[in-house]
C-alpha cells in the first residue's frame, strides 16, 4: 500500500531531527532566532487550520470572522520573513 504525503513529511521531519548534524544546526541558532522560528511554524499551522476550516464552512459569518483571522495570519507571516 503506498504511503501517503503526510507519513513521508513526517518521516523526514524525524529523519532531519535523528540527522547527526542536527543538533549542531539549533546550537548555532540564537534563542531570538529559535523563538523566530517556531513562531513561523506556529503560524503556518494555525494558517493552514483556518485554510481548512475556512473551506468546510457554510456559515457566512464565520467565513469572514476566518477570513479575517486568515489576513492577520498572512500579515504576521509576513513580517517574521522581513525580519529573518
Amino acid at each position: 500500500m503506498a504511503r501517503g504525503w503526510d507519513s513521508k513529511a513526517v518521516e523526514e521531519q524525524v529523519q532531519d531531527h535523528q540527522a547527526p548534524d542536527s543538533g549542531k544546526r539549533l546550537a548555532q541558532l540564537t534563542p531570538a532566532q529559535a523563538e523566530s522560528r517556531r513562531r513561523r511554524e506556529v503560524l503556518i499551522l494555525s494558517r493552514t487550520r483556518v485554510q481548512v476550516d475556512l473551506q468546510a464552512s457554510s456559515n457566512q459569518r464565520y467565513k469572514d470572522q476566518l477570513t479575517r483571522a486568515l489576513a492577520d495570519i498572512e500579515s504576521q507571516l509576513a513580517i517574521i520573513e522581513e525580519i529573518s
